[in-house]
């Protein structure tokens, strides 16, 4: 019984040629040239599905959302905060032109087929959108001014100046109070008097609100340049907004 044990280890210890020839092939590795082209497949795949369902970067075109976010800022768009809900008041938002807000059309990225690409893959941040803060959103009247110079959403004048670029008044349009349809949002840069937002497009189709459902995401953070890096919060100032 011990001899036929051993002779069974060194048997499989010693396997034919041909079992050996098996494993080997079996367990080969693909050439570097093939791991790394399905690894950069793989990772432009999970790009793409990191763009579309979570997180976007785009840069910032102009500056009416001075001071808090000012020219080519390098910004980060996250959109899980509205797989349920749609925006709240004080977010800020990049969201898809409307109705022709954009004259002329941004084409610094337009006519070069190099940054077409990276921006498919999220790896270019994107143009040709907008960015303004929520100020009302649908169901809400917002009207300007009040006695003090104040935007006014459902009755309750708004505290600005946390935000607001130095020395800008709320608004230097006066508009007589709107209401914000359901499914829709309100919107206004923080450079009141170098942003052309919903104030500025109420004679337009749609009246200046922008369709919820146009609106890529919240910004969350700047990324670049690293001496404008920071994160962003939603201001206490619409906490008194019932």
């Amino acid at each position: 019984m011990t001899k036929a044990s051993e002779n069974l280890d060194l048997g499989s210890e010693d396997s034919p040629p041909a079992a050996r020839g098996r494993k080997s092939k079996h367990d080969r590795q693909l050439p570097v040239w093939q791991e790394m082209l399905l690894l950069l497949s793989i990772a432009l795949v999970l790009a793409i599905v990191i763009k579309a369902f979570f997180m976007q970067a785009f840069y910032i075109p102009s500056g009416s959302m001075n001071d808090t976010l000012v020219f080519n800022d390098r910004i980060l768009v996250q959109k899980v905060s509205y797989w349920g809900d749609g925006p709240e008041r004080g977010d800020i938002v990049v969201f898809e032109d409307p109705a022709n807000w954009l004259q002329p059309t941004d084409q610094r990225t337009a006519d070069n087929p190099v940054t077409q690409a990276l921006e498919l893959f999220g790896l270019y941040p994107t143009g040709g959108h907008l960015v303004k803060r929520v100020i009302a959103v649908g169901g809400d009247t917002v009207m300007c001014c009040d006695q003090q110079g104040r935007v006014v959403v459902n009755d309750v004048p708004l505290n600005e100046k946390a935000y607001l670029a130095q020395g800008e008044a709320p608004s230097l349009i006066n508009f007589k109070e709107q209401q914000v349809p359901e499914g829709h949002i309100w919107v206004q840069g923080d450079n009141r008097s170098n942003s052309a937002d919903s104030r500025v497009h109420l004679g337009d189709p749609g009246g200046g609100m922008v369709p919820a459902d146009l609106v890529v995401g919240k910004v969350f953070s700047v990324v670049w340049p690293l001496n404008h890096a920071k994160t962003l919060e939603r201001p206490a100032t619409f906490d008194a907004v019932g």
